[in-house]
């Protein structure tokens, strides 16, 4: 037992003089710290060489002098410019704990070699320079020990080599003083390497917080990366989001503009995807835009030479950056291709879905100098494609630039429009196709502007619409109306355009009730056109609020039927009274098959659920005649007469009485 505890211990001690390899974070650190201090270490060797060395020039021999200290400083010397390259290489675990090794057992030879020479040059001096050699070698082992303090094993086979045959050699001299010299150097040195063993332990012991403290850094950071993929990620589409889509504006933007290359925004709307909604539901609707989302990133992914980011910005809305200095046929090609994929069917259960989507480009920087400007140059673009183009791509331009110009300009003016000076309304009959009596009359806003002069309602009530007076607006001009329509005839009716923000705004419609309360006018001689477009905002709001106009009495019409994107399903949904044809296929009745076929099925559907049709932009009696024979109910437009003010009204039913009258005299005759 007593053998095997020896053993042991012999083995423990000789550890100490080894390089542990077990620990691989450790074995780095102590390279780490070690190339930076064993320069040092040999400055103090060469220093204090030289020193002694030149002590001892002129007594002791010269390959004592100049030949064994050269040697000695130049090995030192090649051995530091080694160490100092170290700094700068990148090596593997395999490469520092073999240099590290060598460099422990070079400790051996090198201090062997400095203490023999000390030794042999001792003879040669006097007491100064016998005392000097003394010195010399004490205060360079604790320089030394303090140089190889993070390489243990170094440090302890130094203190070994140098200081035990130190002690020894000037014990044995009998002087006094190199003898109490020895004594103290003996017990310096062994408090050197107690305080070597503490700083040893508590190194590895940094090093090993270290590494832990690196592990939970990593962790932190890879839940930190984990977070930023969720916060820049869709939930329901896993595309980047409006928040990932900036940020990648802002890049591209940056470095398209310090590269002197164009990039371009492009914002993308779903065609016909809000009636898939009120129609199969949400969850269909979350499955098609899954689907369109996986469809226009194909798309986007296999697109060159450009590169395309693609991101959701919200509800049917997606962003595109193309980068790589794309041009305009790029651009239209990019549209093209995204749009013929938008378009293929989506089969999801029961229900056939169709969907087309409008595009809008801007490309920096013949449209924008900055990228918040770009967006909103592409933003414009989607709105003139939506209104004007809908299911096609279009790239911002002069001309687009110019309306925006104009849009401002309105915009500005409007909000300080006097609405009651300002504002003037025309009222255009809504005749009965049949007996050609007028059976009421639609009423439309025009703006005369003190500074643009007259503006179309095309412009005004959009731009109205965009800045928030709609809704004022249309109180305005709707006391107005019923205070005319109280000076007609009982028979006639008032026909008045509500916009999407009117019949959906969160307030309701409370205003428009009181002020057709205050206003003395029987709620049964108005009706209320509304077009698809509004009631598709947000149908459920929509459906509310015609429900209570329809219970105060009010007639419902739907406006420009036909243009919308599920017109059957608000028909059968709706409590409506009439249906009003778009002009657009009563243009070219006669001439185009199709239109004629599309009125005579619409003017049927209305037959067969008991609602009146009327039909917009009649210009000629053969249009007349055509609608009559389909069975349209009432008929406006140009043919019977242009809109007018409301003074005119009375005239216009004085001659109306007097032309039918005559009609009818002359059929009596």
């Amino acid at each position: 037992m007593p053998v095997v505890n020896l053993k042991s211990q012999l083995a423990a001690a000789m550890r100490l003089f080894r390089v542990p390899d077990d620990n691989a974070d450790l074995t780095r650190a102590q390279f780490d710290a070690f190339s930076k201090q064993i320069p040092l270490l040999y400055f103090i060797l060469m220093s204090n060489t030289i020193a002694v060395a030149y002590t001892y020039v002129n007594v002791a021999p010269d390959w004592l002098t100049m030949i064994v200290p050269s040697v000695l400083t130049v090995l030192a010397a090649l051995r530091s410019f080694w160490w100092l390259r170290q700094r700068h290489l990148v090596r593997s675990d395999a490469d520092i704990l073999r240099n590290l090794r060598a460099t422990n057992w070079m400790t051996l030879p090198i201090g062997a070699g400095f203490t023999a020479w000390s030794f042999a040059l001792y003879p040669y001096g006097d007491a100064f320079a016998k005392s000097q050699v003394a010195f010399y070698m004490a205060v360079t082992v604790i320089g030394c020990i303090f140089s190889l303090m993070h390489l243990r094993s170094a440090a302890l086979i130094v203190t070994l080599v140098v200081d035990v045959p130190y002690v020894l050699f000037f014990w044995a001299t009998g002087e006094p003083t190199l003898k109490a010299i020895a004594v103290n150097n003996l017990l310096v040195s062994g408090a050197m390497v107690t305080v070597l063993f503490i700083y040893y332990r508590d190194f590895a012991d940094l090093v090993s917080s270290r590494k832990s403290l690196l592990a939970q850094q990593a962790a932190t950071q890879a839940l930190s990366d984990e977070n930023f993929r969720l916060a820049n990620l869709d939930s329901l589409t896993e595309l980047p989001n409006r928040r990932r889509f900036f940020a990648e504006l802002s890049s591209a933007f940056t470095d398209a503009e310090r590269r002197r290359v164009r990039v371009a925004v492009g914002i993308l709307d779903l065609d016909g995807f809000k009636p898939i909604n009120d129609n199969y539901g949400h969850s269909v609707g979350d499955r098609v835009l899954i689907e369109a989302g996986r469809r226009i990133r194909e798309v986007c992914e296999g697109f060159g030479p450009q590169r395309v980011e693609f991101a959701r910005l919200g509800g049917d809305e997606f962003g595109l950056v193309v980068c790589g200095d794309p041009e305009d046929d790029d651009l239209m090609r990019l549209g093209q291709r995204i749009g013929e994929q938008v378009r293929l069917p989506y089969q999801l259960d029961t229900a056939h879905t169709g969907l087309s989507c409008s595009i809008g480009f801007a490309l920096f920087p013949s449209s924008a100098t900055s990228a918040e400007a770009l967006y909103e140059c592409a933003d414009y673009s989607l709105y003139h494609a939506k209104r004007h183009l809908r299911g096609r791509t279009v790239i911002f331009s002069s001309e687009l630039e110019a309306e925006i110009r104009s849009r401002g300009v309105i915009e500005n003016l409007l909000r300080t429009a006097d609405f009651s000076t300002e504002m003037d309304l025309v009222f255009q009959p809504i005749v009965d196709a049949m007996s050609e009596h007028t059976a009421g009359f639609e009423v439309l806003a025009r703006w005369h502007s003190s500074r643009l002069g007259l503006v179309s309602p095309a412009d005004f009530i959009p731009a109205a619409e965009r800045i928030g007076l709609i809704r004022p607006l249309t109180q305005a001009l709707l006391a107005r109306a019923l205070a005319t329509a109280r000076t007609w005839p009982d028979h006639i009716r008032l026909s008045f355009n509500l916009s999407a923000h009117d019949v959906c705004a969160a307030e309701g419609i409370l205003p428009l009730i009181s002020i057709i309360e205050r206003s003395g006018l029987p709620p049964h001689r108005i009706d209320f056109e509304i077009t698809e477009t509004a009631v598709t905002f947000d149908f459920v709001r929509a459906q509310q609020s015609i429900a209570t106009l329809k219970a105060m009495g009010c007639g419902i019409s739907l406006d420009d039927f036909g243009t919308g994107y599920s017109s059957l399903s608000h028909v059968h949904r709706l409590p409506l009274d009439k249906i009003k044809i778009d002009r657009s296929f009563v243009a070219d009745i006669n001439e185009n098959p199709v239109s004629h076929k599309i009125i005579k099925s619409l003017a049927g559907l209305c037959d067969d659920m008991e609602i009146a049709c009327v039909a917009e932009g009649v210009e000629t009696r053969a249009q007349l005649d055509s609608l009559r024979r389909l069975g349209c109910d009432f008929i406006q437009g140009y043919y019977f007469a242009k809109p007018m003010s409301g003074d005119a009204i009375g005239d216009y039913l004085a001659k109306e009485r007097q032309r039918l009258g005559d009609a009818g005299a002359k059929v009596v005759a």
